[in-house]
């Protein structure tokens, strides 16, 4: 019998879980690796408060997820304890794969997204602890048949998005996040085994897509938290560059094996070396680099350590290639580098957001009438093609 915890949090205050599975697998390492990844990358450089890590957002979700298994087992809703502990399972392993700074280093390390990461490390822990996560490993696909328990881990009203928009919220302490988690979960009900939101939540979740939307552009691309992470990613590609060529660079045992491995695939093997690495390594990693001979990436390292980002510039579109042109000798002149080697100081990058696709995933709403429209058609607003950002990032000041 495993001794149910009670999990303190200042979101949700406190927190516990119906099935004992959770709690060892909370208690395995590789979870608890989770405690030293961050959340939110280098945004810490822009939002001082922003230092919470994956581990707070996956129990956070996690309780989202009991909390609302909870209320559609009270409007009737069928769950047998299988799927309600497959369903946890799902949601509280579903960042397990994410790698040191998160979503900033995505596939940068590993030629493979987080998600599929974390597939491999679900069916470790299954392996490990002896248990069946045959239920959660087809929710986490999106192939189990009863619809509404995929959704309830992604889609676009989901869980982890509840989470993470009101922990980020929080500890940012950009209001504007804020959303009525609480009253969305009490008005979700499930119709022909798809998750649908009834006629009473309908200004909830519209609360819920104006949020996400600002949280987007206040914080998530903040310019000067996208001008960061771009530093992060030059170094990061800097060591793998010198690593690969024998170079003389500290880096952890892991992360060379990884960088030398020629094969790719996600090998039992391969996920160990991956799952030893977080953000401490890195951030080591980067202060032993300041004091690299290799030029480029002492500059880089020193830039994370003492926070000199990357200048911003955004509507890139309507300027002239001539510019960059002029740009690029600049920098190569001031760093005394190659024009090549100015890749890692000049980037162009286009982020984009779409706050809501009609296209795919409609939220659908449940009238009073017993009729299921889709949000797109209540509201037309929310069907707009995505919104882009185009930025230029720059180690040499950019001109006015």
């Amino acid at each position: 019998m495993v001794k149910k915890k009670i999990f303190n949090d200042p979101i949700y205050r406190f927190m516990k879980y119906d099935h004992d599975v959770l709690y060892r697998i909370i208690d395995h390492p590789y979870f608890q690796r989770l405690r030293r990844v961050s959340q939110l990358a280098l945004s810490q450089f822009v939002f001082p408060g922003v230092q919470h890590s994956r581990y707070q957002h996956a129990l956070g979700a996690l309780h989202l997820m009991t909390q609302t298994l909870q209320v559609l087992k009270s409007k009737g809703v069928l769950i047998s304890e299988e799927e309600s502990k497959g369903v946890c399972i799902a949601i509280l392993l579903h960042d397990i794969g994410h790698g040191p700074f998160s979503h900033a280093l995505e596939k940068m390390i590993l030629p493979h997204s987080h998600e599929s990461i974390s597939l491999r490390v679900m069916e470790i822990i299954e392996k490990e602890l002896s248990e069946d996560f045959s239920i959660a490993r087809q929710i986490y696909k999106n192939i189990y048949p009863r619809r509404f328990l995929n959704q309830l881990v992604s889609s676009q009203l989901d869980l982890d998005r509840m989470d993470y928009l009101n922990r980020d919220s929080f500890y940012s302490g950009v209001a504007e996040g804020v959303i009525g988690y609480d009253r969305i979960i009490h008005m979700l009900n499930v119709c022909d085994d798809e998750l649908v939101v009834e006629e009473n939540g309908m200004h909830s979740v519209e609360k819920f897509l104006v949020a996400r939307k600002l949280m987007y552009w206040q914080v998530y691309l903040h310019k000067a938290a996208i001008g960061a992470e771009q530093v992060l990613v030059s170094a990061i590609k800097r060591c793998i560059h010198l690593i690969r060529q024998d170079k003389d660079i500290y880096c952890p045992e892991a992360f060379k094996k990884i960088v030398h491995h020629t094969n790719a695939d996600l090998t039992d093997e391969i996920v160990s070396y991956y799952l030893q690495l977080d953000d401490v390594d890195l951030l080591y990693m980067l202060k032993q680099g300041m004091s690299n001979h290799d030029k480029i990436l002492s500059i880089l390292c020193k830039n994370i350590i003492h926070r000199r980002l990357f200048t911003t510039r955004l509507n890139i579109e309507k300027t002239p290639q001539r510019f960059f042109e002029e740009l690029q000798k600049k920098i190569a002149e001031t760093l005394h580098i190659s024009e090549e080697e100015t890749s890692y100081f000049l980037i162009e990058k286009e982020e984009d957001f779409r706050e809501y696709n009609s296209e795919k995933d409609e939220i659908r709403i449940l009238m009073k009438d017993g009729r299921l429209l889709p949000f797109s058609e209540v509201n037309p607003e929310y069907s707009h093609k995505p919104l882009i950002k185009k930025f230029a990032l720059c180690h040499y000041p950019l001109p006015k």
